[in-house]
């Protein structure tokens, strides 16, 4: 195995001509924004930041591109990377300041340095982190001034609007294409004299010496084969937990059925069309699970290559059955009505494992399962993995609707809902997606433009989403003694859009329940009686209404 050390310059410059190129084995670009900041916080600091791998090979491999624009084909044949996709694609983007596209969707990568940094760089490395964009209303608790101060301490944080306009913050790609007196012109240095710029110089410096920091390449002989590849690949990435086991799945596929790639990705592309935004890894589980009878990705390599062809076909067919499912059986038209896309999964291996003969009887019995473990959120408790395998392993031996139904009574202990059980739920659980079809069926309407509530809708104004009804700038000054969670709670939350929300901003119901029909309010379980549109009376209202979800929810699922 040949060893070299290559400038992240250099790897760039590969990355731009084409001499780099991924082997379809990839996963795609997954690095969120504060991945890429911290990456370029530790080459700041001179960090290791691991290896890279690649593979040079004389056999034709099927190859794609980065997620960052690349001149035309290099004329020579490429080297394969097979590890330091993610980073190579961020510092490409970063210092050429290009946008990354995934799936047709073009983002930047913007990311600011503090010219103003202490001395004594501060640690960044976090348990948690609420966001990408490090802004001020997505961090609980902490006062404009905490976050000021936070601010300040660090050295890279991923661009806001608030933060670019201040002098002291620059945008890493600028450093590589501004020249200094630019720089520092915007940053309000005046001259040579200015006390500021031999620091704000010296540290540009270092920011441009991130294009000289040096990675080990490690590059793999020509003489070995596509498949021992894909081992070498699956054993680095299983060691380091760096990949999900779907990528591991798809680049064991892809070794064996070459060219698959692209038959998967022209399959996902076909069902985002129809509104079904979906991750590769739930068509691959469906693959596996009608192929294997269970959905676990560990069997994969045993899967021969006529086993695929054959089960793709099918699981494509058992797929299109499943969304159909959902949008003409239930009314789920949009992912975001569901709990976990494992539903999907379920549903293709029963219509496949009944060959599409389903009597009345079964099909609603299947549908009052659906909808119940979609609220009670079936697959997003433990280890969801574990519990599909389970409801795959009893359609698999014969096992009934009812049997299914069983299973998760054994979960969640109750089909139906308490209130109890609703106390604390947030706009992330089972049972708040279920609340907004049941208020669909009861064709509730957006407050001011009477649009019925739909997941589908286009433009960002009309676009339905869910907001206060006790406003949080409001509940902020008027009742500062509740937390964040309280007001969260799915109790407080309606289904309206943008521009409703906007006419609504920080103003008490009592105010603004005016300029809507109490009818529309009706429909989504608003009552503001007995004064309970007064900031005094939220509990009162809160408990109330989640009482009146439950009976709404209940009767909904036929429970």
């Amino acid at each position: 195995m040949a060893k070299a050390d290559y400038k992240v310059s250099d790897l760039v410059g590969k990355v731009e001509r084409g001499e780099l190129r991924l082997p379809e084995m990839q996963r795609e670009y997954v690095w969120r924004a504060t991945r890429v900041r911290d990456l370029l916080d530790s080459l700041y600091r001179g960090y290791p930041s691991g290896v890279i791998l690649a593979w040079e090979s004389d056999e034709p491999i099927a190859t794609r591109d980065f997620a960052v624009a690349a001149s035309e084909a290099s004329p020579v044949r490429p080297l394969l990377l097979l590890d330091g996709q993610q980073r190579l694609t961020s510092l490409s983007a970063v210092l050429r300041g290009k946008p990354v596209s995934v799936r047709g969707r073009s983002r930047p990568v913007e990311i600011l340095f503090n010219l103003d940094h202490p001395d004594e760089l501060s640690f960044i490395t976090e348990v948690h982190e609420a966001s990408d964009d490090d802004a001020p209303e997505d961090v609980a608790d902490q006062t404009e001034r905490d976050i000021q101060e936070r601010w300040n301490r660090l050295t890279f944080v991923v661009s806001s609007r608030q933060l670019e306009a201040r002098s002291n913050w620059v945008r890493v790609s600028d450093v590589f294409s501004k020249s200094d007196a630019e720089i520092l012109r915007s940053a309000g240095v005046t001259g040579f004299d200015d006390p500021n710029y031999e620091r704000y110089t010296s540290r540009l410096k270092a920011v441009r010496a991130i294009a000289d920091y040096e990675y080990r390449m490690d590059v793999l002989e020509r003489t070995k084969s596509y498949e021992e590849v894909t081992e070498i690949f699956v054993r680095v990435n299983s060691l380091g937990a760096k990949l999900r086991s779907s990528d591991l799945a798809l680049a064991q596929i892809t070794a064996k059925w070459r060219g698959s790639l692209e038959l998967f990705r022209s399959y996902q592309d076909e069902v985002d069309q129809r509104g079904f935004n979906l991750d590769l890894s739930i068509f691959l589980r469906t693959l596996v699970a009608i192929v294997t009878g269970q959905s676990k990705f560990q069997t994969v390599n045993s899967i021969s290559l006529p086993q695929l062809e054959v089960g793709w076909k099918r699981a494509q067919k058992a797929f299109d059955f499943a969304l159909n499912f959902c949008a003409s059986n239930l009314g789920i038209d949009s992912p975001t009505l569901l709990s976990s896309p494992f539903l999907l999964v379920t549903t293709a291996y029963w219509a496949d494992k009944r060959d599409y003969q389903i009597g009345g009887v079964e099909s609603d019995a299947f549908k009052r399962w659906f909808l119940i473990a979609n609220a009670k959120g079936r697959y997003s408790r433990g280890s969801s993995e574990t519990i599909l395998d389970q409801d795959i392993s009893e359609l698999r031996r014969g096992g009934s609707v009812n049997d299914l139904l069983q299973r998760l009574v054994n979960q969640v202990g109750r089909v139906d809902f308490t209130v109890e059980e609703l106390v604390g739920r947030s706009s992330r659980s089972g049972a708040f997606k279920t609340l907004f079809l049941a208020f669909k069926q009861d064709g509730a309407r957006d407050w001011a433009t009477q649009l019925a509530i739909s997941a589908k809708h286009q433009g960002k104004s009309d676009r339905i989403e869910y907001h206060h009804i006790f406003p949080k700038a409001f509940m902020k000054t008027a009742r500062p003694d509740l937390g964040r969670s309280e007001i969260d709670d799915f109790a407080n939350l309606a289904f309206i859009g943008a521009t409703t929300n906007k006419k609504i901003r920080d103003h008490a119901p009592s105010v603004y329940r005016r300029d809507f029909a109490a009818t529309d309010l009706d429909a989504q379980l608003i009552d503001f009686d007995e004064g309970k549109d007064d900031a005094t009376n939220f509990e009162a209202f809160v408990k109330q209404r989640r009482g009146a979800i439950a009976e709404r929810l209940n009767r909904f699922l036929g429970v």
